[in-house]
Protein backbone atom coordinates (compact mmCIF):
# COMPACT_ATOMS: atom_id res chain seq x y z
CA UNK A 1 0.00 0.00 0.00
CA UNK A 2 1.17 3.42 -0.72
CA UNK A 3 2.80 5.41 2.25
CA UNK A 4 0.45 7.91 3.48
CA UNK A 5 1.53 11.76 5.12
CA UNK A 6 -0.82 13.80 7.53
CA UNK A 7 -2.70 16.39 5.20
CA UNK A 8 -2.12 19.52 7.06
CA UNK A 9 -4.66 20.46 9.43
CA UNK A 10 -7.26 18.49 7.72
CA UNK A 11 -5.84 15.12 9.61
CA UNK A 12 -6.47 13.41 6.92
CA UNK A 13 -3.80 10.49 6.15
CA UNK A 14 -3.17 11.29 2.78
CA UNK A 15 -1.25 8.85 0.49
CA UNK A 16 1.07 10.35 -1.49
CA UNK A 17 0.03 9.20 -4.63
CA UNK A 18 -3.65 10.82 -5.50
CA UNK A 19 -5.77 9.34 -8.65
CA UNK A 20 -6.95 12.78 -10.69
CA UNK A 21 -10.18 13.01 -12.48
CA UNK A 22 -9.06 14.51 -15.52
CA UNK A 23 -8.28 12.27 -18.23
CA UNK A 24 -10.26 8.70 -17.68
CA UNK A 25 -13.74 10.61 -18.60
CA UNK A 26 -15.31 9.71 -21.73
CA UNK A 27 -15.70 13.57 -22.71
CA UNK A 28 -15.26 16.51 -21.63
CA UNK A 29 -19.07 17.12 -22.15
CA UNK A 30 -21.21 16.39 -18.91
CA UNK A 31 -22.97 13.99 -21.12
CA UNK A 32 -26.34 12.38 -20.56
CA UNK A 33 -26.25 8.81 -18.69
CA UNK A 34 -27.36 7.13 -21.55
CA UNK A 35 -24.35 8.18 -23.95
CA UNK A 36 -22.05 6.91 -21.07
CA UNK A 37 -20.47 3.64 -23.21
CA UNK A 38 -19.69 0.50 -21.88
CA UNK A 39 -16.08 0.50 -23.17
CA UNK A 40 -15.79 4.25 -21.08
CA UNK A 41 -17.28 2.68 -17.83
CA UNK A 42 -15.19 -0.82 -18.07
CA UNK A 43 -11.84 1.15 -18.71
CA UNK A 44 -12.72 3.74 -15.45
CA UNK A 45 -13.82 0.39 -13.21
CA UNK A 46 -10.43 -1.21 -13.99
CA UNK A 47 -8.31 2.38 -13.46
CA UNK A 48 -10.17 2.51 -10.52
CA UNK A 49 -9.65 -1.20 -9.00
CA UNK A 50 -6.17 -0.95 -9.97
CA UNK A 51 -5.82 2.06 -7.72
CA UNK A 52 -7.64 0.72 -5.15
CA UNK A 53 -5.56 -2.25 -4.99
CA UNK A 54 -2.48 -0.26 -5.29
CA UNK A 55 -3.65 1.72 -2.40
CA UNK A 56 -5.16 5.16 -4.35
CA UNK A 57 -7.24 6.14 -1.19
CA UNK A 58 -7.79 9.63 -2.48
CA UNK A 59 -9.99 10.59 -5.91
CA UNK A 60 -10.35 13.66 -7.20
CA UNK A 61 -12.47 15.29 -9.56
CA UNK A 62 -14.48 18.40 -10.17
CA UNK A 63 -17.74 19.73 -11.51
CA UNK A 64 -16.39 20.71 -15.21
CA UNK A 65 -14.43 17.26 -15.38
CA UNK A 66 -17.47 16.81 -18.39
CA UNK A 67 -18.62 12.94 -17.66
CA UNK A 68 -16.20 12.36 -14.77
CA UNK A 69 -18.65 13.20 -11.64
CA UNK A 70 -21.39 11.10 -13.49
CA UNK A 71 -18.87 7.93 -14.34
CA UNK A 72 -17.14 8.04 -10.87
CA UNK A 73 -20.29 8.26 -9.33
CA UNK A 74 -22.10 4.67 -10.67
CA UNK A 75 -18.97 3.01 -10.17
CA UNK A 76 -17.75 4.21 -6.39
CA UNK A 77 -20.12 2.17 -4.69
CA UNK A 78 -18.60 -0.87 -6.67
CA UNK A 79 -15.47 -0.50 -6.37
CA UNK A 80 -15.55 -0.08 -2.35
CA UNK A 81 -12.69 1.25 -0.24
CA UNK A 82 -12.96 1.40 3.75
CA UNK A 83 -10.25 4.24 3.82
CA UNK A 84 -11.56 6.18 0.66
CA UNK A 85 -10.87 10.13 0.44
CA UNK A 86 -12.97 11.70 -1.98
CA UNK A 87 -13.20 15.19 -3.21
CA UNK A 88 -14.70 17.25 -6.04
CA UNK A 89 -13.80 21.16 -7.01
CA UNK A 90 -16.27 23.61 -8.16
CA UNK A 91 -15.73 27.28 -9.76
CA UNK A 92 -16.32 30.17 -7.91
CA UNK A 93 -19.17 32.69 -9.28
CA UNK A 94 -20.71 36.15 -7.93
CA UNK A 95 -23.84 34.32 -7.70
CA UNK A 96 -23.64 32.16 -4.49
CA UNK A 97 -27.12 30.47 -5.48
CA UNK A 98 -25.55 29.63 -8.89
CA UNK A 99 -22.49 28.51 -6.87
CA UNK A 100 -24.97 25.85 -4.67
CA UNK A 101 -26.55 24.87 -7.83
CA UNK A 102 -23.44 23.45 -8.93
CA UNK A 103 -22.71 22.09 -5.83
CA UNK A 104 -25.50 20.08 -5.60
CA UNK A 105 -25.53 19.12 -8.97
CA UNK A 106 -22.45 17.45 -8.39
CA UNK A 107 -23.24 15.68 -5.63
CA UNK A 108 -25.82 14.17 -7.80
CA UNK A 109 -23.80 13.50 -10.03
CA UNK A 110 -21.56 11.47 -7.76
CA UNK A 111 -24.01 9.67 -5.97
CA UNK A 112 -23.22 10.54 -2.43
CA UNK A 113 -24.09 12.45 0.49
CA UNK A 114 -20.85 13.85 1.32
CA UNK A 115 -17.22 14.50 0.26
CA UNK A 116 -13.85 14.62 2.64
CA UNK A 117 -12.51 17.34 0.49
CA UNK A 118 -14.19 20.28 -1.42
CA UNK A 119 -12.19 22.94 -3.56
CA UNK A 120 -13.03 26.41 -5.20
CA UNK A 121 -12.11 25.90 -8.41
CA UNK A 122 -9.83 28.43 -10.05
CA UNK A 123 -8.91 31.01 -8.02
CA UNK A 124 -7.02 32.51 -10.62
CA UNK A 125 -8.16 36.17 -10.45
CA UNK A 126 -8.86 38.79 -7.45
CA UNK A 127 -12.45 38.48 -8.31
CA UNK A 128 -12.61 35.21 -7.61
CA UNK A 129 -10.99 35.58 -4.44
CA UNK A 130 -13.51 37.90 -3.25
CA UNK A 131 -16.65 36.04 -4.73
CA UNK A 132 -15.68 33.30 -2.29
CA UNK A 133 -14.31 35.61 0.89
CA UNK A 134 -17.29 38.13 1.04
CA UNK A 135 -19.90 37.98 3.31
CA UNK A 136 -22.42 35.80 1.70
CA UNK A 137 -20.33 34.78 -0.99
CA UNK A 138 -19.54 31.17 -2.08
CA UNK A 139 -17.47 30.16 1.22
CA UNK A 140 -20.91 30.75 3.55
CA UNK A 141 -22.33 28.30 1.38
CA UNK A 142 -19.40 25.80 1.60
CA UNK A 143 -19.75 26.64 5.60
CA UNK A 144 -23.25 26.08 5.66
CA UNK A 145 -22.55 22.54 4.08
CA UNK A 146 -20.02 21.85 6.31
CA UNK A 147 -22.03 22.79 9.73
CA UNK A 148 -24.80 20.28 7.63
CA UNK A 149 -21.97 17.40 7.36
CA UNK A 150 -21.92 17.15 3.81
CA UNK A 151 -18.23 18.65 3.40
CA UNK A 152 -15.30 17.85 5.03
CA UNK A 153 -12.54 19.99 4.56
CA UNK A 154 -12.58 23.08 2.34
CA UNK A 155 -9.78 24.34 -0.24
CA UNK A 156 -8.89 25.67 -3.34
CA UNK A 157 -7.12 24.89 -6.50
CA UNK A 158 -5.29 27.83 -9.20
CA UNK A 159 -3.37 28.62 -11.67
CA UNK A 160 -3.26 32.52 -10.31
CA UNK A 161 0.15 34.70 -9.76
CA UNK A 162 1.65 34.17 -6.72
CA UNK A 163 0.81 37.27 -4.93
CA UNK A 164 -2.97 35.90 -5.21
CA UNK A 165 -1.98 32.71 -4.28
CA UNK A 166 -0.74 34.19 -0.91
CA UNK A 167 -3.41 36.36 -0.28
CA UNK A 168 -5.73 33.02 -0.53
CA UNK A 169 -3.60 30.83 1.96
CA UNK A 170 -2.71 33.93 4.35
CA UNK A 171 -6.61 34.44 4.70
CA UNK A 172 -6.80 31.54 7.07
CA UNK A 173 -9.47 30.42 5.37
CA UNK A 174 -8.91 27.18 3.54
CA UNK A 175 -7.47 23.79 4.93
CA UNK A 176 -5.94 22.70 1.84
CA UNK A 177 -4.70 24.15 -1.33
CA UNK A 178 -4.26 22.26 -4.84
CA UNK A 179 -0.83 24.30 -6.56
CA UNK A 180 1.47 23.46 -9.75
CA UNK A 181 4.80 22.95 -8.59
CA UNK A 182 7.20 20.34 -10.25
CA UNK A 183 10.56 20.46 -11.80
CA UNK A 184 9.92 22.69 -14.41
CA UNK A 185 8.03 25.10 -12.84
CA UNK A 186 9.09 25.87 -9.56
CA UNK A 187 8.40 29.63 -8.96
CA UNK A 188 5.58 28.49 -6.44
CA UNK A 189 7.64 27.40 -4.21
CA UNK A 190 6.83 30.38 -1.75
CA UNK A 191 3.28 29.71 -1.64
CA UNK A 192 4.07 26.01 -0.33
CA UNK A 193 6.45 27.82 2.49
CA UNK A 194 3.10 29.76 3.48
CA UNK A 195 0.82 26.63 3.33
CA UNK A 196 3.31 24.91 5.69
CA UNK A 197 3.04 27.98 8.17
CA UNK A 198 -0.58 27.36 8.28
CA UNK A 199 -0.99 24.08 8.40
CA UNK A 200 -2.28 23.74 5.27
CA UNK A 201 -2.52 20.14 3.33
CA UNK A 202 -0.29 20.52 0.23
CA UNK A 203 -1.66 18.86 -3.17
CA UNK A 204 0.47 19.24 -6.35
CA UNK A 205 -1.32 18.82 -9.66
CA UNK A 206 -1.15 18.08 -13.06
CA UNK A 207 3.16 17.13 -12.32
CA UNK A 208 2.98 14.70 -15.12
CA UNK A 209 1.10 16.30 -17.80
CA UNK A 210 1.44 20.18 -17.23
CA UNK A 211 5.11 19.11 -15.47
CA UNK A 212 5.91 18.84 -18.97
CA UNK A 213 4.05 16.36 -20.98
CA UNK A 214 5.63 13.27 -19.49
CA UNK A 215 3.59 10.64 -20.53
CA UNK A 216 5.01 11.59 -24.03
CA UNK A 217 8.57 12.81 -23.22
CA UNK A 218 11.33 14.30 -25.25
CA UNK A 219 14.37 12.07 -26.61
CA UNK A 220 16.23 14.63 -25.17
CA UNK A 221 14.91 14.52 -21.72
CA UNK A 222 15.00 10.82 -21.50
CA UNK A 223 17.95 10.92 -21.86
CA UNK A 224 19.21 12.89 -19.05
CA UNK A 225 16.47 11.75 -16.85
CA UNK A 226 18.55 7.94 -17.09
CA UNK A 227 18.18 5.97 -15.79
CA UNK A 228 15.01 7.18 -14.14
CA UNK A 229 11.78 7.73 -16.22
CA UNK A 230 10.73 11.40 -16.34
CA UNK A 231 7.99 10.65 -15.09
CA UNK A 232 9.21 8.99 -11.68
CA UNK A 233 12.53 11.59 -11.74
CA UNK A 234 9.77 14.03 -11.26
CA UNK A 235 7.58 12.47 -8.85
CA UNK A 236 10.25 11.76 -6.67
CA UNK A 237 11.34 15.36 -7.40
CA UNK A 238 7.68 16.73 -5.91
CA UNK A 239 7.59 13.96 -3.19
CA UNK A 240 10.98 14.93 -1.77
CA UNK A 241 10.38 18.35 -1.49
CA UNK A 242 9.68 19.98 2.25
CA UNK A 243 5.63 20.81 2.64
CA UNK A 244 4.28 18.44 0.02
CA UNK A 245 1.55 15.66 1.06
CA UNK A 246 0.71 13.75 -2.58
CA UNK A 247 0.42 14.60 -6.11
CA UNK A 248 -1.84 13.92 -8.71
CA UNK A 249 -2.08 10.95 -11.13
CA UNK A 250 -3.65 11.68 -13.73
CA UNK A 251 -4.75 8.19 -15.30
CA UNK A 252 -6.67 7.57 -18.54
CA UNK A 253 -5.89 3.63 -17.98
CA UNK A 254 -4.90 1.46 -15.40
CA UNK A 255 -0.97 0.86 -16.79
CA UNK A 256 -0.77 4.95 -16.55
CA UNK A 257 -0.12 3.91 -12.71
CA UNK A 258 3.15 2.13 -12.92
CA UNK A 259 5.55 4.79 -12.83
CA UNK A 260 4.21 6.35 -10.26
CA UNK A 261 4.25 3.40 -8.43
CA UNK A 262 7.74 2.85 -9.08
CA UNK A 263 8.73 6.14 -7.86
CA UNK A 264 7.11 5.32 -4.75
CA UNK A 265 9.22 2.74 -4.40
CA UNK A 266 12.17 4.54 -4.92
CA UNK A 267 11.67 7.37 -2.31
CA UNK A 268 13.76 5.88 -0.22
CA UNK A 269 16.89 6.22 -2.46
CA UNK A 270 15.71 9.97 -3.50
CA UNK A 271 18.40 11.70 -1.95
CA UNK A 272 20.98 9.32 -3.91
CA UNK A 273 19.13 9.09 -7.20
CA UNK A 274 18.24 12.72 -7.94
CA UNK A 275 20.91 14.82 -7.71
CA UNK A 276 22.58 13.23 -10.90
CA UNK A 277 20.05 13.78 -12.62
CA UNK A 278 19.18 17.20 -11.65
CA UNK A 279 22.86 17.82 -12.23
CA UNK A 280 22.92 17.04 -15.90
CA UNK A 281 19.18 18.81 -16.38
CA UNK A 282 21.07 21.83 -15.30
CA UNK A 283 24.08 21.64 -17.15
CA UNK A 284 21.75 20.86 -20.45
CA UNK A 285 20.32 23.98 -19.94
CA UNK A 286 23.31 26.39 -19.40
CA UNK A 287 24.99 25.05 -22.38
CA UNK A 288 21.99 25.72 -24.10
CA UNK A 289 20.84 29.33 -23.11
CA UNK A 290 23.78 30.78 -21.17
CA UNK A 291 24.79 31.87 -18.05
CA UNK A 292 23.91 35.20 -18.73
CA UNK A 293 20.72 34.89 -20.01
CA UNK A 294 19.45 32.72 -17.14
CA UNK A 295 20.42 35.23 -14.97
CA UNK A 296 18.70 37.89 -16.21
CA UNK A 297 15.97 36.71 -18.33
CA UNK A 298 13.05 37.78 -16.42
CA UNK A 299 14.46 40.89 -15.46
CA UNK A 300 12.22 44.39 -16.87
CA UNK A 301 9.69 41.65 -18.39
CA UNK A 302 6.22 43.90 -18.12
CA UNK A 303 2.97 41.58 -17.15
CA UNK A 304 1.42 40.75 -19.86
CA UNK A 305 -1.69 43.20 -18.87
CA UNK A 306 1.52 46.15 -19.80
CA UNK A 307 2.33 44.34 -23.56
CA UNK A 308 0.98 45.63 -26.44
CA UNK A 309 -1.12 42.84 -27.81
CA UNK A 310 -1.57 41.48 -24.32
CA UNK A 311 1.62 38.94 -24.82
CA UNK A 312 2.51 36.93 -22.34
CA UNK A 313 6.30 37.78 -22.44
CA UNK A 314 7.50 35.49 -18.71
CA UNK A 315 5.31 32.38 -20.04
CA UNK A 316 6.68 32.64 -24.13
CA UNK A 317 10.26 33.50 -23.00
CA UNK A 318 10.02 30.13 -20.46
CA UNK A 319 8.91 28.45 -23.41
CA UNK A 320 11.47 29.23 -24.92
CA UNK A 321 14.09 28.40 -22.40
CA UNK A 322 11.90 24.42 -22.09
CA UNK A 323 12.53 24.14 -25.83
CA UNK A 324 16.24 24.97 -26.16
CA UNK A 325 17.40 23.43 -22.83
CA UNK A 326 15.42 20.39 -22.60
CA UNK A 327 13.39 19.62 -25.99
CA UNK A 328 10.10 19.67 -24.18
CA UNK A 329 8.72 21.19 -28.21
CA UNK A 330 5.22 19.34 -27.50
CA UNK A 331 4.06 20.81 -24.24
CA UNK A 332 5.72 24.34 -25.29
CA UNK A 333 3.22 24.10 -28.66
CA UNK A 334 0.00 23.07 -26.41
CA UNK A 335 0.82 25.72 -24.06
CA UNK A 336 1.87 28.46 -27.08
CA UNK A 337 -1.76 27.26 -28.62
CA UNK A 338 -3.20 27.57 -25.34
CA UNK A 339 -2.72 31.32 -24.23
CA UNK A 340 -5.48 33.80 -25.78
CA UNK A 341 -7.66 30.46 -25.66
CA UNK A 342 -7.81 29.38 -22.08
CA UNK A 343 -9.53 32.45 -20.78
CA UNK A 344 -8.25 33.35 -16.79
CA UNK A 345 -6.73 29.97 -16.30
CA UNK A 346 -3.66 30.80 -19.47
CA UNK A 347 -3.95 34.54 -19.60
CA UNK A 348 -2.23 36.96 -21.76
CA UNK A 349 -2.06 36.05 -25.87
CA UNK A 350 0.96 34.32 -27.57
CA UNK A 351 3.32 35.89 -30.24
CA UNK A 352 1.20 35.60 -33.00
CA UNK A 353 0.84 39.41 -32.60
CA UNK A 354 4.22 40.41 -33.10
CA UNK A 355 4.37 41.83 -36.39
CA UNK A 356 0.64 40.84 -36.96
CA UNK A 357 -0.39 44.09 -35.12
CA UNK A 358 1.99 44.66 -32.97
CA UNK A 359 5.55 46.09 -34.52
CA UNK A 360 8.83 45.21 -33.18
CA UNK A 361 9.22 48.57 -32.32
CA UNK A 362 6.07 48.77 -29.96
CA UNK A 363 7.32 45.71 -27.96
CA UNK A 364 10.99 47.05 -27.27
CA UNK A 365 9.17 50.25 -26.13
CA UNK A 366 7.10 47.94 -23.65
CA UNK A 367 10.81 45.86 -23.19
CA UNK A 368 12.87 49.22 -22.38
CA UNK A 369 13.62 47.74 -18.80
CA UNK A 370 15.15 44.57 -20.05
CA UNK A 371 18.80 44.05 -20.93
CA UNK A 372 17.68 41.37 -23.43
CA UNK A 373 15.06 43.98 -25.51
CA UNK A 374 17.54 43.57 -28.54
CA UNK A 375 17.48 39.87 -28.57
CA UNK A 376 13.69 39.30 -27.23
CA UNK A 377 11.98 39.56 -30.69
CA UNK A 378 13.81 37.53 -32.60
CA UNK A 379 13.32 34.56 -29.80
CA UNK A 380 9.56 35.20 -29.93
CA UNK A 381 10.00 34.83 -34.24
CA UNK A 382 11.86 31.79 -33.37
CA UNK A 383 9.18 30.21 -31.19
CA UNK A 384 6.43 31.05 -32.72
CA UNK A 385 8.23 29.45 -36.08
CA UNK A 386 8.68 26.11 -33.98
CA UNK A 387 5.56 25.83 -31.89
CA UNK A 388 2.97 27.74 -33.17
CA UNK A 389 0.35 27.52 -35.78
CA UNK A 390 -2.80 26.50 -34.14
CA UNK A 391 -5.23 27.57 -31.12
CA UNK A 392 -5.50 24.75 -28.33
CA UNK A 393 -8.30 23.58 -26.74
CA UNK A 394 -7.73 24.15 -23.18
CA UNK A 395 -8.30 21.02 -21.08
CA UNK A 396 -10.37 21.83 -17.84
CA UNK A 397 -7.75 21.84 -15.01
CA UNK A 398 -7.31 20.39 -11.91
Amino acid sequence: MLPVRRFGRTELPMPVLSLGGMRFQQSWSDLPADQISPESQANLRATLEAAVAAGFRHVETARHYGSSERQLGWLLPQVPDPGRILQTKVPPQADPEAFEAELRLSFERLAVQRVDLLAIHGLNRSDHLEQTLRPGGCLEVVRRWQAEGRVGSVGFSTHGPLPLILEAINSGAFDYINLHWYFIRQDNRPAIEAAIAQDMGVFVISPTDKGGHLHTPSPQLLELCAPLHPIVFNDLFCLSAPGIHTISVGAARPEDLELHLQAVALLPQAAQLLPPIVARLEQARHEALGDAWLESWQQGLPAWQDTPGGINLPTLLWLHNLVEAWGLEGYARARYGLLGAGSHWFPGANADALDHGVSEAELLQALAASPWAEQIPPVLRALRQRVGGQATRRLMDD
